[in-house]
């Protein structure tokens, strides 16, 4: 039961420090939509998502007002395509990108996550063909959001996933240059992705999971800035009791709107998601936080450290809350989503590589990065098999999502909108290392990875 005193302190947090669900996420199974004809596909999975989702924002509405806790999004994540289309004979995957965009759409969700392929050990004809039907499938969709697995812990990195990737990545940019390449800003790849993941642009319904279930994930980096400004200047034991009885209370609140959606939609409780994820407004910055611990800004020495108390007293604080803390749960350092990073950046004290130093503590890893649109692919590779090697090394979750920005240069901003925000063009380092991700082939897993 949630006490009186929670409900006060939970009220306060709401009205004063931002506090909010940003997301409820409804995950699907399409396993048995399986057709060897794509339209009779395509037929089953929008079916079955405007089925069991019909009712997805109306009970998310209901809630926010009912208890009076802003709930930001409400999403959809779905069977990776590349494995629920196997059986599929066509040569393109774009048309499943539609139906998915048209079921959101009719849905009335943010975003649709799960056009994925899961390629760590290596591709099947479905991986790939999901794989070239990336660029297309974001540039004429608007809520489809796409991710590619390419390495993990047990297995090593696909070398030839990471290269293609680089490629994938600037095509995409290419053809949606448009919108200062938004189409890179829905397409994340992942080295050691969860299947229990809320947050776009990396969700997608693992198939380990149930045929329904309701994931949510909440966050509050307003809430922490607030409750760390009470112990200004104290030792750094009281600085951590505060993040992690603070983190509890927030998850407290997640865990009450994934009951109460569960039981109202008729679906299992699957996991609560507690990531401090930032929006542009001030107020709700992670950055701001480093601050409020004594950094003059992120990237000043000590940043590391800082965002490693951070996430790890988040998830001591979470998991006490709630029996099913799970997802990618910690802190997120998404530069276009955060005032207080982009200020950072244009003040020249936050570099990639400083971000990429970060990733190894945070919860993902180089996250909504602009860079010059003249990028060639084989350095965007680089900077992938770079993120994926510290999440296979330190047996954590790391993705990358960096929007090569075409048709503009280091200094200049990139506009993306909504909870997107926009990002000054970062400089990358210059020097090749096409010979490196030409070479091809398999990184083996590290020597840790033998546990049997």
């Amino acid at each position: 039961m949630i006490s009186r005193m929670e409900i006060l302190e939970t009220n306060k947090m709401i009205e004063e420090s931002r506090l909010d669900v940003r997301t409820i996420t409804m995950g699907i199974s399409l396993l048995d939509c399986a057709d060897s004809d794509i339209d009779r596909f395509n037929e089953n999975i929008y079916k079955k998502i405007t089925t069991y989702a019909k009712d997805l924002v109306k009970v998310g509405n209901a809630l926010e007002r009912q208890f009076g806790i802003p709930i930001v999004n409400k999403r959809i994540s779905v069977t990776p395509i590349a494995i629920a289309a196997a059986g599929c004979k066509t040569d393109s995957y774009v048309s499943v990108a539609k139906t998915l965009d048209r079921a959101a759409k009719d849905v009335g969700v943010n975003f649709i996550g799960g056009f994925s392929a899961l390629v760590q050990k290596g591709a099947t004809p479905s991986d790939n063909l999901l794989i070239e039907s990336i660029p297309e499938a974001l540039s004429v969709t608007e809520r489809v959001c796409a991710s590619v697995n390419i390495g993990t812990s047990r297995n090593g990195l696909n070398m030839d996933a990471v290269k293609r990737m680089g490629e994938i990545i600037l095509d995409t940019a290419e053809r949606t240059k448009e919108v200062d390449s938004l189409g890179c800003a829905k397409l994340v790849v992942f080295c050691n992705a969860v299947e229990d993941n809320p947050f776009m642009a990396g969700a997608f319904h693992g198939v380990g999971e149930k045929d329904c279930v309701i994931n949510v994930g909440v966050s509050g980096p307003g809430v922490v800035k607030s409750a760390l400004e009470n112990v200004r200047g104290k030792d750094f034991e009281t600085l951590c009791e505060t993040v992690k009885r603070t983190a509890f209370k927030i998850t407290r609140v997640g865990q009450l709107i994934a009951q109460e959606a569960s039981k109202r939609l008729n679906v299992p409780f699957g996991i609560i998601d507690l990531s401090l994820a930032p929006t542009p407004e001030i107020g709700d910055s992670i950055a701001e936080i480093f601050q409020e611990m004594g950094l003059e800004h992120a990237g000043a020495p000590g940043t590391t450290a800082a965002l490693a108390i951070l996430n790890d007293n988040v998830k001591k604080g979470g998991v006490m809350a709630s029996s099913y803390v799970g997802g990618l749960s910690g802190a997120f350092i998404p530069v276009s989503e955060d005032h207080g990073m982009i200020e950072a950046v244009k003040t020249g004290a936050l570099t990639l590589e400083k971000l990429e130093a970060m990733t190894c503590v945070c919860s993902v890893g180089l996250d909504m990065i602009a860079i010059p649109g003249s990028t060639p692919a084989s350095t965007i590779s680089g900077i992938i098999a770079d993120e994926a090697a510290i999440g296979m090394v330190n047996n954590k979750t790391t993705a990358v999502r960096i929007i090569p920005v075409i048709g503009k240069g280091i200094g200049e901003v990139a506009e993306f909108g909504g909870l997107l925000g926009f990002a000054p063009i970062m400089p990358v380092n210059g020097f090749s290392c096409e010979a490196f991700v030409n070479r091809g082939g398999r990184i083996p897993a590290p020597i840790h990875s033998f546990k049997n």
